[in-house]
């Protein structure tokens, strides 16, 4: 069943001849389609889905968990989930690496996968945009919504430990990059995929409130259409940042049991995501298993299982 939709495919199209190795009409013809079987839901164009993304952010609270392959973005939509989102530690996690360990290149065949597993929008976990410099945020970033996905979040962190934030101004400029280059697409009836900016100083071991306050408001400015801070978890702080981003949404991160989807939701929060925690959740019971067989030689794990073939079929 294909994928196209004037506006999505034909800048998908252009990006992926001009850029793939292979670079082929065959190759493109087999990128945008997916194999079709009884019970598969119907695949929504790249434009039909960054509308419905849009909505969602408009009023209400949503849940948009996190698989970290097509099975398990199959299994969340069947679920009900009205959107997913990628783990870029959930994948890295798939390949054998820790978190941020992944390429450029694995990362977009990895959006690719997932967008196309599913009918409803993606949004990606595109780290930094795997540069540093604006410009070349933004090439990436042209890259990423030439996947099929419907959304990708921007970071703001470095990854060295001793600095771990880019500095003010740059790293309002790299949003306001990827901004252009969402822009310049023209997909999703006009308005683009949907940008999220995310500011790292709590996750990085800089837990400033005000400070974080400033950049997702400065990143609002600068064209973001939803704003993140992974690891706040208290009311104060999720009234602060809701405060600071109105009228555009918070997205709120749940790692742990530390608020209800209620809750969040009477606070203001327009998004819940849940990072690599689902992955993680998959890991501790495979983790758990092998531990008994390695140490006990004994399977009583294998058993209450799910029919996985049942649920993909």
């Amino acid at each position: 069943m294909s994928t196209e939709s004037p506006g999505a495919d034909r800048f998908a199209r252009a990006i992926f001849l001009r850029r793939s190795r292979s670079g082929s009409e065959a190759t493109w013809k087999m990128w945008v389609r997916r194999p079709y079987a009884p019970g598969m839901p119907a695949l929504r164009s790249p434009d039909a889905r960054i509308v419905a993304f849009h909505r969602l952010h408009a009023s209400g609270c949503f849940v948009m968990p996190n698989p970290w392959d097509a099975g398990s973005a199959r299994a969340l939509e069947q679920l009900g989930f009205p959107a997913l989102a990628t783990t870029s530690a959930g994948f890295a996690w798939t390949l054998g690496r820790s978190d941020n360990r992944v390429t450029l290149d694995e990362a977009l065949a990895h959006l690719r996968a997932v967008a196309v597993a599913v009918s409803v929008p993606v949004n990606a976990d595109f780290e930094g945009g795997f540069a540093i410099e604006p410009e070349r945020v933004a090439e990436h970033v042209k890259l990423a919504a030439a996947t099929g996905i419907a959304g990708l979040s921007i970071e703001d962190s470095t990854g060295d430990e001793s600095d771990p934030l880019y500095g003010f101004e740059l790293a309002v400029e790299r949003i306001r990059a990827a901004r252009s280059a969402i822009d310049e697409c023209g997909i999703g009836e006009g308005r683009g995929i949907v940008l999220t900016g995310r500011s790292e100083g709590f996750l990085w071991g800089r837990p400033d409130i005000d400070e974080t306050a400033r950049r997702l408001s400065a990143y609002a400015e600068a064209g973001a259409d939803c704003l993140y801070a992974p690891r706040i978890t208290t009311p104060a702080q999720i009234a602060t940042l809701v405060a600071a981003v109105a009228p555009k949404p918070l997205n709120l991160l749940i790692n742990s049991p530390f608020l209800t989807v209620a809750e969040a939701a009477a606070m203001g929060v327009r998004r819940i995501s849940v990072g690599g925690t689902l992955a993680r959740t998959a890991w501790a019971g495979f983790l758990a298993a092998a531990t008994e067989i390695a140490e006990k030689g004994t399977f009583s794990r294998f058993e209450h299982l799910p029919n996985v073939d049942a649920l993909l079929r």
